[in-house]
C-alpha cells in the first residue's frame, strides 16, 4: 500500500518530485488542506497564493533539471524567523502586523537565496507558533495562544519551539526550522516523539532571526528522522560572516556523508548528573532500553561526570536575560510594530507600548537581566555567571577526553498538563536541567524519539557531541533508528 504523502520522509517525497510521481503544487496543496485544518494551534499564519507561487517555481526548475537537493519539498518555519512573504512576530503582541523587507539566511538557504538562485529549493508552508520572543519551556507563553500537544491535546508540546514540533508531529508538515537557546528545539521535540538537532554554536547563521540571547540562539531543523534532520542541516548551515559576527567560518559539511557508519567500539558518556533522584522512573526506563540498544550495535557506555549540571539553571537564567533585556530594548514603538494609542511624550510611549506588547513572561526576563547588568551587581551575578559557564565548558571537554559522544534524557519528564506551571515559572526553569549545560557551552545536540511513558507520552534521548560533531550524533540517532520504529510513530487520529 503507498504511503500516504504527509506519512513520507522527505527523502521519499523528494524521490517522489524527481520522478514526477508528484508536483511540487500537488504537495503543497495536501499539506496546506492540512495546515488549514490545524487543531493543535500550530500555525500563525499562511499565504496560500505565496506557497503556491513558490510550488510552482520548483515545478519549473524540476523540469528543467536544475533544482535544489530539496526541491519542492514542503516545510514551515518557527516565527521567529523573518520572511518576506509571511508576517513575523515571534510570538508577541508587540509585533502583530509586522512583515520584514528581507528573508533570514536560514529561510533563503531553505528556499530561493537574496540573488534569485536556488538553495535548497524548499517550499514554504507558514509560519509557526512558538513562546514569545522564544522565552519559555511550553508554549504557553505565546501572545495568540498555546499549542496543544497532538498526542495529548491536555498538554504542552513543549517549548519554544512547541509549534514547530507540534505541526511535525502531526504530519502538518514533513519539516520545521525551530531555534534552541537552552533546549527549545531539543525538549519539545522530545516531549511531541520527533527527532530535532541543534548544531554548534554559529554553525547556521542567525541572521534574520529574531534575538532572544545572542551567544546562545542557535537555529536548527525538526523533522521525523535523523536521516531527514541531516539533509536539512546540510542546506541550512554555512558560513554568513558579512551578516553574523557570530558564524563560524567552516565549510559546510554533507552530514548525511556518515549515516552509514558503525557504532562498534563507539564510547557513549553517561552522566551520573543525568540520572539522580529528579528523572521520572518512566523516561528513565525508556533511556535504558534505548542505551542497551545502542550497546548490542557495538557502543560502550562510559560513566562519566558533569559536576556543575546543576549550575547551568542559575548560570542560564542570568545570562540569557541579561542579553535579553540588552536585544529587546528595540522594541519600543518607533521604527516597527506595536506603538500605543494613548501617550503624552516620548517616554510614555515608550513605557506605554512595552507594558502592553510584552507579556508576562518576557517582562520578567528583562526585569531580571536589567537587574543583573545593574551598577553593583554585575559583578555579584553575571560577572560570576560567565566564569561558571566556562567551567561548565570545560567540564564538557574533560568528559570528550573518555568519550566520543554524551547520551542521558532531554527533560526529568513526559509533557505536563496545560496550565500545570502557571503559578511557579520556576518550575518551567526547572525542567531545563539537561538541555542547558550543552547550550552554555555551545555543544551540538539532538533528541531522538526513544519511546512513551506515562500516560502514553513520548520520551526523547539526548545526544550531546563536542564542538562540529554534529554528523556523529547523527550517525548515532540513525543507526538507532534503523533498528527501532519510534520515530515512525504517530498521534491517534493523524
Amino acid at each position: 500500500m503507498t504511503k500516504a504523502l504527509h506519512d513520507q520522509s522527505l527523502t521519499e517525497l523528494s524521490t517522489a518530485l524527481q520522478t514526477k510521481q508528484v508536483s511540487a503544487v500537488e504537495l503543497a496543496q495536501h499539506f496546506l488542506a492540512r495546515a488549514k485544518a490545524d487543531t493543535t494551534g500550530s500555525f500563525l499564519a499562511l499565504n496560500e497564493d505565496a506557497t503556491l507561487a513558490q510550488a510552482k517555481a520548483s515545478d519549473a526548475r524540476l523540469a528543467a533539471g536544475n533544482g535544489g537537493c530539496l526541491e519542492g519539498v514542503p516545510l514551515a518555519h518557527k516565527d521567529v524567523f523573518v520572511t518576506r512573504e509571511f508576517p513575523t512576530t515571534a510570538g508577541s503582541k508587540i509585533l502583530s502586523g509586522y512583515r520584514s523587507p528581507f528573508d533570514a539566511t536560514v529561510v533563503q538557504k531553505l528556499g530561493t537565496l537574496a540573488d534569485g538562485s536556488v538553495g535548497a529549493g524548499m517550499v514554504t508552508l507558514g509560519k509557526l507558533n512558538c513562546d514569545e520572543f522564544a522565552m519559555g519551556s511550553s508554549n504557553e507563553n505565546s501572545a495568540y495562544g498555546a499549542v496543544k500537544n497532538p498526542w495529548d491535546a491536555t498538554r504542552i508540546p513543549g517549548g519554544s519551539s512547541g509549534g514547530s514540533a507540534a505541526a511535525v508531529a502531526a504530519r502538518l508538515t514533513p519539516a520545521a526550522t525551530g531555534t534552541d537557546t537552552g533546549g527549545s528545539i531539543r525538549q519539545p521535540a522530545s516531549f511531541c516523539g520527533i527527532t530535532g538537532i541543534k548544531p554548534t554554536y554559529g554553525r547556521a547563521s542567525r541572521y534574520g532571526m529574531i534575538a532572544y540571547a545572542s551567544s546562545l540562539d542557535q537555529a536548527g531543523p525538526m523533522a521525523r528522522s535523523a536521516e531527514d534532520c541531516a539533509l536539512l542541516l546540510s542546506a541550512m548551515c554555512g558560513p554568513d560572516l558579512d551578516r553574523d559576527s557570530t558564524s563560524l567560518d567552516v565549510p559546510t559539511d554533507n552530514f548525511s556523508a556518515q549515516l552509514g557508519d558503525s557504532l562498534q567500539g563507539l564510547r557513549i558518556g553517561i552522566p551520573k548528573e543525568f540520572f539522580g533522584d529528579g528523572l521520572a522512573a518512566d523516561v528513565r526506563t525508556a533511556i535504558d532500553a534505548a542505551l542497551n540498544t545502542l550497546q548490542a550495535q557495538g557502543a560502550k557506555l562510559v560513566p562519566i561526570t558533569l559536576p556543575r549540571t546543576e549550575l547551568a539553571i542559575p548560570v542560564y537564567y542570568i545570562i540569557a536575560p541579561a542579553e535579553a533585556s540588552s536585544n529587546l530594548s528595540r522594541f519600543d514603538g518607533v521604527k516597527f510594530g506595536h506603538r500605543a494609542k494613548d501617550y503624552t511624550d516620548l517616554v510614555s510611549m515608550y513605557k506605554k507600548t512595552r507594558a502592553e506588547g510584552f507579556g508576562e513572561e518576557v517582562k520578567r526576563r528583562i526585569m531580571t537581566g536589567a537587574y543583573v547588568l545593574s551598577h553593583g551587581y554585575y559583578d555579584a551575578y553575571y560577572l560570576q555567571a560567565q566564569k561558571i559557564r566556562r567551567m561548565i565548558a570545560d567540564d564538557f571537554q574533560r568528559a570528550f577526553a573518555e568519550c566520543d559522544v554524551i547520551a542521558g534524557p532531554v527533560a526529568p519528564t513526559v509533557a505536563w498538563q496545560l496550565g500545570n506551571n502557571a503559578s511557579d515559572p520556576l518550575a518551567d526553569y526547572l525542567a531545563d536541567i539537561f538541555t542547558l549545560p550543552a547550550s552554555l557551552a555551545g555543544l551540538p545536540g539532538m533528541s531522538v524519539p526513544v519511546g512513551f511513558g506515562e500516560g502514553g507520552m513520548p520520551v526523547g534521548m539526548q545526544l550531546i557531541g563536542n564542538y562540529l560533531q554534529e554528523a556523529r550524533l547523527l550517525n548515532v540517532a540513525h543507526q538507532y533508528q534503523l533498528n527501532t520504529d519510534f520515530h515512525n510513530a504517530k498521534p491517534e487520529g493523524v
